[in-house]
């Protein structure tokens, strides 16, 4: 997806595969005396391909990530924000705007924010909503499966308890077959805490299709803010097939 959990790309190519390459390695697998013996042999090899690039890949964006890391000022609580430029007015009122009513009792005097990302809702046209809760630590097997060449669009939906979070963005990268097939990063916001939680939709993609398309994905999404601390890092994987999965 250029999987926000994001989203593939949003094309009908055959995502950088060679096709030569891939009939080569069709070939060459062993004791594949049929085609469903065949499709599910590569599936397996598949889905262990981009499994294993997750650990693959993880130096090398946390290289990135220290590269694009900003220094920002000290942190402060929500009472100290407000106390801060009072002769403002207009920033007063700004900051009156952002805060909302939030209950200063409970909030205002903590500094790090809290960011408890709930649930992945996928939205497409003439079906009904995939509601995933966001389990503790990563989903087990495979997490979702989607139809290709179909619109859909990611829904996130997420608290925000504590102080301000600043510059919320959202990070994914999709592997297949051990290679690299996507990279989203997204701004999401700065939120205030409130009782209720926030829901942010993605734009609408639509996923590739062909045989080259389909099959099993491997993904890493993140939320991270500007003090670059991470809320959520998890990983799971997924399946573009020719349907959807039966409910």
């Amino acid at each position: 997806m250029s999987l926000a959990v994001g989203v593939l790309p949003n094309s009908t190519n055959n995502m950088g595969f060679d096709e030569n390459k891939k009939d080569e390695e069709k070939k060459g697998i062993s004791g594949a005396t049929t085609a469903d013996e065949v499709n599910e042999t590569e599936e397996k090899l598949n889905r262990q391909m981009s499994e294993a690039s997750l650990n693959g890949s993880e130096e090398e964006e946390e290289e990135e990530d220290e590269e694009r890391k900003i220094e920002l000022g000290p942190q402060c609580t929500l009472k100290e924000q407000l106390e801060k430029d009072k002769e403002d007015e207009s920033l007063r009122r700004w900051k009156e705007q952002l805060l909302g009513s939030v209950d200063m009792n409970s909030v205002g005097e903590t500094l790090e924010s809290d960011v408890k990302i709930l649930s992945l809702s996928i939205h497409s046209p003439g079906r009904d909503e995939i509601l995933l809760p966001i389990p503790e630590g990563n989903p087990k097997g495979l997490w979702f499966t989607l139809k290709e060449n179909t619109r859909y669009s990611l829904e996130f939906s997420f608290k925000v308890s504590n102080n301000i979070v600043s510059g919320l963005k959202y990070a994914n990268t999709v592997w297949k077959t051990g290679v690299k097939v996507d990279s989203t990063k997204a701004m999401l916001g700065t939120f205030s805490p409130q009782a209720e939680p926030y829901k942010h939709e993605m734009p609408e993609e639509t996923t590739p299709s062909g045989m080259f398309a389909r099959g099993s994905y491997s993904a890493k999404t993140k939320f991270l803010d500007d003090d670059n601390k991470c809320h959520l890092e998890i990983n799971y994987t997924f399946d573009i097939r020719k349907d959807w999965a039966s409910t």
